[in-house]
């Protein structure tokens, strides 16, 4: 699935939940909606951090290697 894709419904869901929580008349409802929100909430985070280390990885940072001797001995 398209990471975009992901982020974008997440982010959709937490707004969704959000607005519904600010409707919930009951303590068991503003709980619920609570829950739901700081599990979308984690799960962004996780996907932000996974994002994170890919970026570590990124062809970007290719030219970071130039710098590098291969033949110096270790």
């Amino acid at each position: 699935m398209d990471p975009e894709k992901v982020m974008e419904n997440l982010f959709k869901e937490l707004d969704t939940s959000l607005k519904a929580m600010g409707k919930a008349k009951t303590t068991e409802e503003k709980e619920t909606y609570s829950r739901i929100i700081k599990n979308l909430a984690e799960s962004s985070g996780v996907f932000f951090s996974a994002i994170n280390d890919m970026m570590a990885y990124s062809t970007d940072n290719l030219d970071d290697l130039d710098d590098i001797d291969i033949d110096e001995e270790y």
